[in-house]
């Protein structure tokens, strides 16, 4: 049970409010966006997704730049009510195409209208897209996607030099298009968030992926579907099957999921025997099977880190990082990060000889490093040298109070897991439905830290 929700913009204005309860002071939205604009406590520089101010429980979540954001006084199960904060974006998002500050303010009366539908009286009705096309009339005003900057890195993709349609990412599932024409097309998108940990010799401590098959459909009738897995795919760490295992026909290798979850629309009569999964697909967009991976993975990047001292108040930071995958992917929106000693007053940096869309900066506050590169590509090598300037000449060992190094990218066409969808068939066929014969693949940075 929630008291109140509200959406703020990066700035903290208030796009959406409402009040279901009347039991929170009406300045909520004022309060929590001050304490998480000045997050100071439990030497955190973010605040938690969950935290109380003044007996109020506020839950947030981040979407595209937008706070989402639930209070209450009473006592709820945390990883509910950020759920429910994910599902209604996910639901705005499927009504208005494109889910942006913009988007929210041409369309506040839509939107408010799927609120009320979702949520009565603090209590969740339902968050499917489907359900609430019988209960929601208002028409969206569609966002032209092509004045917007991308939302999100995984919303533009490209195979070789043919850029993928962003249909997908940029369409209301309920808005036909101009002349009254329905779109009878199904996206498919594979998004891997890895986790890794490699400990000050570049030996992989930790490595976790965390793995969802994303599917969004405009197909008219709801059809029933048939999809492909990888034929040699097993479920289960006593599964006996290796990690080096490469006897796909495909040349993929063995993929070990140690556990996954299915939409509750999949059928499985048929996963056991040819890894096929059987659906009939709602409107809007929807998690078609979640899996966690454990096993061995080879990592996209290398992290080394070198630190030398070159005086009594001097030192000398080396990050190198590699990139080991193929050299027609390209990785996006790299984006490094150092903690230095906190007695660092100063930082002076020297990148490698032609090197472009890359920027450094020394953030004095919190004393850390930061390194941004606007792409890699594979095979490649980028170095960055810094110089610290420390306060005092007797300091501790600095490889000890520095670090540990985090990076954070996006690289898309790219999986670790070598999860594939072989093919996606349609049971009804029709003259009008147009499958994409191919899958977009996203690897992300869930958690990338490399100790010194």
């Amino acid at each position: 049970m929630i008291s109140q929700f509200f959406v703020l913009s990066q700035r903290g204005d208030n796009i959406v409010f409402r009040d279901y309860r009347g039991e929170v002071p009406k300045g909520s939205a004022e309060i929590f966006f001050r304490k998480v604009k000045f997050w100071k406590e439990d030497g955190q520089e973010e605040a938690p997704p969950v935290f109380n101010v003044d007996g109020v429980n506020y839950f947030h979540v981040k979407v595209v730049g937008l706070l989402f954001v639930a209070t209450t006084r009473v006592n709820v199960s945390p990883s509910l009510v950020l759920e429910l904060l994910q599902r209604i974006a996910r639901v705005i998002k499927d009504y208005l195409g494109i889910l942006n500050e913009d988007s929210l303010r041409k369309n506040f009366v839509l939107v408010y209208e799927l609120l009320d539908e979702v949520i009565d009286f603090g209590y969740v009705q339902t968050t499917s897209t489907e359900l609430l096309k019988s209960y929601v009339f208002n028409e969206p005003i569609v966002v032209d996607a092509g004045r917007l900057q991308p939302l999100n890195p995984a919303a533009i993709f490209m195979q070789g030099t043919k850029r993928m349609p962003g249909t997908a990412v940029t369409k209301s599932v309920v808005a036909n298009e101009p002349g009254g024409r329905k779109r009878e097309e199904i996206f498919v998108d594979i998004i891997e968030k890895i986790s890794v940990t490699f400990s000050s010799s570049g030996y992989i401590l930790t490595s976790e992926i965390d793995g969802t098959i994303q599917m969004k459909s405009y197909l008219t009738g709801n059809p029933e579907i048939r999809l492909a897995l990888n034929e040699d795919l097993s479920i289960g760490r006593g599964s006996g099957r290796s990690v080096y295992d490469y006897r796909s026909s495909y040349g993929s290798g063995a993929v070990i999921l140690d556990d996954c979850n299915f939409h509750e629309s999949v059928r499985l009569d048929s996963f056991d025997l040819d890894r096929t999964l059987t659906l009939v697909p709602p409107d809007g967009e929807f998690p078609v099977m979640n899996y966690r991976l454990t096993q061995e993975f080879k990592p996209p990047f290398r992290i080394n880190t070198l630190i030398e001292e070159a005086g009594a108040v001097k030192a000398e930071v080396i990050l190198k990082i590699s990139a080991e995958f193929p050299s027609s992917i390209t990785a996006n929106t790299i984006a490094v990060q150092m903690p230095l000693p906190k007695y660092t007053t100063r930082a002076t940096f020297e990148l490698e000889p032609g090197a472009i869309g890359q920027t450094t900066d020394f953030k004095e506050a919190n004393k850390r490093l930061e390194w941004g590169l606007k792409k890699i590509v594979g095979g490649s090598e980028h170095t960055l040298r810094a110089k610290l300037t420390f306060s005092q000449e007797l300091h501790g060992n600095i490889t000890k109070e520095a670090g540990p190094v985090s990076m954070t990218f996006t690289i898309p066409m790219y999986n670790a897991s070598r999860l594939q969808v072989k093919y996606l068939q349609i049971a009804k066929k029709s003259n009008t439905y147009n499958p994409y014969r191919w899958v977009r693949y996203v690897t992300q940075a869930n958690s990338y830290v490399a100790r010194i």
